[in-house]
């Protein structure tokens, strides 16, 4: 698959109203091959990405073969995956515009992962045309098509960063220039949280819950395991290569991750069971719970008692 020239910030040539049959944005420019993006972005591209997984979940364009290749590995092991994906893209915008609807205008979205439309940005401007959005991500590809296609007014920034290096994330100028932590703010973990080892995971969240202002929400999706499948958890890891963390939790430590905020309904369901509105109006095209899914997911949304 040829690939787009890989934009710069201020590329003139990047259009970011051009997207694909499958919603996901495109640049323009010369072609380049794999060899040439990844010289230039720092990356092995022999490796799958969990980023570039996600997006050929998706149905993106942004992947390589070795990114479709483990796709399609992971699908054989778990054949709800790309099922799965999508109901945790519906979970993230649904979730955004709820809490945009409660008033907040400022996200910060943690492993923000390649630009997929509608994006945070998008959705919660639906209730709130002037939310201010921070993107976090330390993949280089994710972070030089996001600074390209995200970064679009300067009410939005793209943070290249490490979520495990919080200190440095919530020091960061263009963080303080957008957020301010003593104003209610929502901040997001979608589905980055398993690839985290688990004293990691508990540390990152438990820096920025800290930090969050009485009236805040955190919004979480994360891998739910079941201990008993170790065999679908072997060729899961298999399909994403040593390389790559993968720590499935249980329900009782997902829910550790929201602290004392409370749980706004249903509180912590799989992605699938939300009842909240998702962007084109349409339920998930699946119905799982932790037992039934061997992709489940767990999503929930709370709020910081002011």
């Amino acid at each position: 698959m040829p690939y787009a020239r890989m934009p710069h910030a201020r590329d003139e040539s990047v259009v970011p109203e051009a997207r694909t049959a499958s919603g996901v944005m495109k640049v323009t420019g010369e072609w380049a091959g794999p060899a040439q993006i990844a010289a230039a972005c720092g990356f092995d591209p022999s490796k799958p990405n969990a980023a570039r997984v996600y997006d050929y979940l998706l149905g993106g364009k942004d992947n390589f073969a070795v990114d479709r290749q483990a796709a399609e590995a992971l699908i054989k092991a778990l054949p709800d995956a790309a099922q799965a994906a999508r109901a945790n893209r519906a979970f993230l915008c649904a979730a955004v515009r709820h809490v945009a609807a409660q008033g907040v205008r400022q996200f910060v979205d943690i492993g923000a992962g390649l630009p997929t439309t509608p994006n945070v940005h998008e959705c919660a401007r639906k209730a709130v045309p002037g939310a201010r959005v921070v993107y976090v991500d330390n993949d280089p590809v994710v972070v030089t098509f996001a600074r390209a296609l995200l970064a679009t007014d300067d009410q939005v920034t793209v943070i290249s960063a490490d979520a495990r290096d919080h200190a440095a994330i919530l020091a960061a100028p263009e963080f303080g220039a957008l957020i301010d932590l003593s104003e209610p703010v929502c901040v997001m973990f979608v589905s980055m949280l398993h690839f985290l080892p688990a004293d990691d995971a508990d540390a990152t969240v438990a820096a920025f819950r800290e930090k969050m202002a009485p009236g805040s929400y955190l919004v979480i999706s994360a891998g739910h395991d079941n201990a008993k499948n170790t065999a679908v958890r072997d060729r899961v890891q298999a399909a994403y290569g040593d390389d790559t963390v993968l720590t499935g939790r249980s329900l009782e430590d997902i829910a550790a991750y929201f602290g004392d905020f409370d749980l706004e309904p249903p509180g912590l369901v799989p992605l699938t069971e939300w009842p909240l509105e998702v962007p084109d109006g349409q339920r998930s095209p699946f119905k799982s719970t932790p037992g039934q899914s061997s992709a489940a997911m767990l999503g929930g949304i709370g709020h910081k008692r002011g």
